[in-house]
């Protein structure tokens, strides 16, 4: 049985003899052998060892380096994380310069001094380790509710992160994704981690607005400018300086006007219609769009300078069909939002109705699941919801699974996520429902670097 005390390194090497002094060298490690590089690899898949120690000169080429040199790549693409030292013969340093450059961590020279590869692989560990916590803390940092956004799952985690990381510079921001993603809340979330805070955020839907209003509703305009214009009227751009203005369905906006809004993001000016008066305006500009505007600037609908001067950063949010477990943990956030609103409180869902919001892939995005959860507060008879309640079906559709350590890694790590969601954090009550001890569920918390 492999101790789970000992710290992991697999050695590839296909000299019998070097692998015993090698494997008595590193006694206190749990130590793995391998002497080709398909044996290397399935060592690899099934222990991930933090740390090689492999020689370049492997079969069926053990007087060249090509072989070793494939396994080093193949290595690293695997597991990238991986720290791999390479060790060489005598004065083939070249060799070594060239692995390091492929991304192996040090290398070292034969004849085997057992002290000073004893120090490299140490402090090869040292920092797999470092680096495994920075990559911890990182992930740990994004599992509290941000901005109002709940996100459990790989996809919207990155999003966030690109929230945090943009907020606070000073370009433009487009945002891309299908219609009820929930655009305008990343728009909101930017705003709020950003320098701009304290100012207004003022959104406005391109599309929702005829293309005459359009113009006098972005840029104001002067008493008299066009029939009914009675009083002179302050426009969005202008009242956001020193806020943030969110240009929602960019992608809508005609061609004429988006000249002028470029003319406005260059010159960081505006001048109302029917006035003659340069208006300096400072505010950042984020817009969104559910549209292909590369497509439309190939159609000649969309200006191509105006797509590089909005899209310095772009932020893609994914659909809420690949967002595997996001539906159910929503799903129990509106519940919890809503309450008992509809004067029928809800206590959560069945086990039939967590899979079916699962299942259905959801082309409303978001904005249909609360419209379904909504419904069903109000027409559910029972204190949990059912698929019926919903107006789903539940399918029995599902994947094939072919690297079954990945997947299971990504299993738990989901299902603690949602658990952790739907009980508020109650450590009691999430270990209940995932049939596991309190230690157990710690234990699993800090394996994967959920905060707690």
């Amino acid at each position: 049985m492999v101790s789970e005390e000992k710290p992991k390194l697999l050695i590839v090497e296909d000299d019998l003899g070097l692998q015993k002094q090698l494997k008595w060298c590193f006694d206190e490690h749990e130590v793995l052998i391998a002497g080709t590089r398909a044996e290397a690899l399935a060592q690899l898949r099934r222990f991930e060892p933090p740390v090689v120690l492999q020689d370049l000169g492997l079969p069926p080429d053990p007087e060249g380096v090509n072989e070793g040199m494939q396994t080093l790549r193949e290595t690293l693409s695997l597991a990238p994380s991986t720290k791999v030292i390479v060790v060489t013969g005598n004065n083939d340093r070249d060799n070594a310069v060239r692995a390091v450059s492929l991304g192996a961590y040090d290398f070292y020279q034969k004849p085997v001094d057992t002290d000073v590869l004893r120090l490299i692989v140490s402090r090869a560990f040292h920092i797999h380790a470092l680096e495994q916590q920075n990559r911890q803390l990182q992930e740990a940092q994004f599992t509290a509710p941000f901005e109002g956004m709940i996100a459990t799952d790989d996809a919207m985690l990155k999003v966030r992160r690109m929230i945090e990381k943009v907020a606070p510079a000073a370009v433009s921001v487009l945002i891309l994704g299908e219609s009820g993603t929930g655009k305008e809340l990343i728009a909101r979330a930017i705003h709020k981690q950003s320098g701009r805070r304290d100012g207004k955020f003022v959104a406005i839907n391109c599309a929702a607005i005829p293309e005459q209003l359009l113009e006098s509703e972005l840029f104001g305009y002067e008493k008299g400018a066009f029939t009914g214009a009675v009083k002179q009227t302050i426009g969005k751009v202008e009242l956001s300086s020193g806020g943030t203005l969110f240009l929602d369905e960019i992608g809508d906006m005609p061609l004429a006007l988006q000249a002028k809004l470029l003319r406005f993001l260059q010159n960081h000016v505006i001048e109302r219609v029917g006035g003659r008066q340069e208006i300096p305006v400072d505010v950042r500009v984020v817009c969104a769009t559910n549209k292909n505007l590369k497509q439309l600037i190939t159609e000649q609908r969309f200006r191509e300078d105006l797509y590089f001067r909005i899209g310095e950063v772009t932020i893609e949010v994914p659909p809420l069909r690949e967002r595997r477990g996001a539906p159910t943990v929503l799903a129990h956030a509106m519940l919890r939002k809503f309450g008992g609103m509809h004067g029928r409180p809800k206590r959560g869902f069945t086990e039939e109705a967590a899979a079916a919001l699962e299942a259905y892939s959801w082309p409303g995005n978001v904005r249909e699941l609360e419209n379904r959860v909504k419904t069903a507060m109000i027409m559910g008879e029972g204190s949990l919801l059912t698929a019926e309640d919903l107006h789903l079906k539940e399918s029995v559709e599902g994947e094939l699974l072919f690297n079954l350590k990945e997947v299971r890694t990504r299993a738990e790590r989901q299902a603690i996520r949602q658990a952790l969601s739907i009980t508020e954090g109650n450590i009691s009550r999430t270990s209940e429902l995932l049939g596991v001890s309190r230690p157990t569920l710690y234990d699993l918390m800090d394996k994967y670097g959920i905060a707690h």
